[in-house]
């Protein structure tokens, strides 16, 4: 059967860059510490005043579709995932789609659009989508763009304020894909949680310490039904692992107990039982809360194994690289967490075709989802035309003040009048309001 997957990806950062042990963190009166090792993050990116979801979106898209020398005819869906829509009726995907068309000779008129959401977990159901609407053979040839875009912004002075960021992950899903294909079985961790919520609301409600526990029980339960549907977790099969990224000290912790599930019954655990000890087993103990605190001093003494450091630092921290100096993206954190891996892997010279990635995706409310992809031969010219390394590095870097303005802009319930910090340059822009309180777009040269 023809495989089908990533067949090229681009991404689109927020053009402002917040400094979080420079900036943010004496202004908050905080040890930058607190951002760099407790949160594992350096830096945020922002939108300027005429950014958002929808130009990140479509700007991703352009680049991706200039690159790989398409036309709206060959476009059979947009399916845009986002948890930061402002309109509850019309769909990101069309604003997209008409930026795409002041700029293409044709149109998009033919292509299914739609808007997913689930929180951050929507951007791999959107891909979940395209990849069930090529196997189905309804594309008639066609392929599909995925797009992932947030404006991930807290109300100010909330404990999620540092993890801020923004940006837009675009991704074209077809048959014989150049970059992953993407495996059939899935693993599901789902359950009806309040951790993170807008209930009518512009910025989230969060329960920080509840939303990590739910993380790490979803995963848990996604690896589990992955195994169920025949995926084998054994961890030595995975070149790189990208974990949905609010922050990379959440990876931290669920890349532990992800090994130590993985282990599990397997030689390496064999291996590791002169060091450590054997596992915790259930039935070994009077009491649940007994084994439970035999598994958490086993879980600490297994992070501390050269074993455990060796894997993590191959596997999943090279992920780990664009989401620490961008921020939380929302839908677009496993994306940009899978591109930052294979980056990485390009630059340290890993022969990684034919190799898998384990794909570890979860949104708030709450899901996880687990499934294998297998990186392509064409990976590496795919992954070379990344420039999100120079997107970082000429962010403009901002002052505390213009972060307090630059945070009105886009709060939908703060009236300002603020100028742009950059300039645009071949790229859409937000030109203001229509008739209908519609957004309205248009492309700067």
């Amino acid at each position: 059967m023809t495989e089908v997957g990533i067949d090229g990806i681009e991404i689109w950062a927020g053009k402002l860059e917040l400094d979080l042990a420079e900036v943010f963190a004496p202004a908050q009166g905080d040890d930058p510490g607190k951002y760099t090792k407790g949160l594992g993050l350096y830096s945020s990116s922002l939108p300027d005043v005429y950014e958002d979801i929808v130009t990140m979106a479509a700007n991703a898209s352009k680049r991706l579709l200039e690159r790989k020398g398409l036309e709206p005819d060959d476009i059979g869906r947009i399916d845009v995932a986002t948890e930061s829509s402002f309109d509850k009726s019309k769909p990101i995907s069309t604003y997209v789609a008409g930026c795409l068309e002041q700029i293409y000779e044709g149109d998009f008129h033919h292509a299914n659009k739609g808007e997913r959401k689930f929180a951050c977990v929507s951007g791999t159901q959107a891909l979940d989508d395209a990849y069930n609407w090529i196997r189905a053979g309804r594309n008639r040839g066609r392929k599909a763009l995925v797009i992932a875009t947030d404006t991930a912004l807290y109300a100010r002075d909330d404990p999620g304020e540092a993890t801020q960021g923004a940006g837009a992950v675009a991704m074209l899903i077809d048959e014989n894909p150049d970059v992953t294909a993407l495996g059939d079985a899935q693993g599901f961790g789902s359950a009806d949680e309040t951790d993170f919520l807008k209930p009518n609301q512009q910025f989230p409600s969060v329960d920080g310490k509840r939303s990590m526990q739910v993380y790490l029980a979803r995963m848990r339960e996604a690896m589990m039904d992955f195994e169920r549907a025949g995926g084998d977790t054994h961890p030595d099969n995975f070149a790189l692992i990208p974990f949905h990224t609010p922050f990379p000290g959440m990876v931290r912790k669920a890349a532990v107990l992800g090994y130590r599930h993985c282990i599990r019954g397997t030689e390496i655990e064999d291996e590791l039982a002169d060091q450590i000890g054997r596992q915790p087993r259930p039935e070994a103990f009077d009491g649940e809360d007994e084994y439970l605190e035999a598994v958490k001093e086993y879980t600490e003494a297994l992070g501390e194994t050269q074993e455990y450091s060796d894997w993590y630092d191959l596997t999943v921290k090279p992920t780990l690289a664009i989401s620490e100096q961008v921020g939380n993206w929302y839908t677009g954190s496993v994306h940009i967490a899978r591109a930052a891996g294979l980056a990485e892997a390009l630059k340290e010279g890993r022969e990684i075709e034919g190799r898998q990635l384990l794909v570890a995706s979860y949104g708030s409310g709450a899901q996880a989802e687990i499934h294998a992809e297998t990186v392509q031969p064409n990976w590496k010219d795919e992954v070379s035309q990344l420039d999100i390394d120079e997107q970082i590095e000429n962010r403009e870097v901002i002052t505390f003040e213009e972060y307090e303005a630059i945070h009105d802009v886009h709060n939908h319930d703060a009236e300002t009048d603020m100028e742009p910090l950059t300039t645009p340059d071949n790229e859409f822009v937000f030109d203001g309001w229509g008739r209908m309180g519609e957004r309205k777009y248009t492309y700067v040269e």
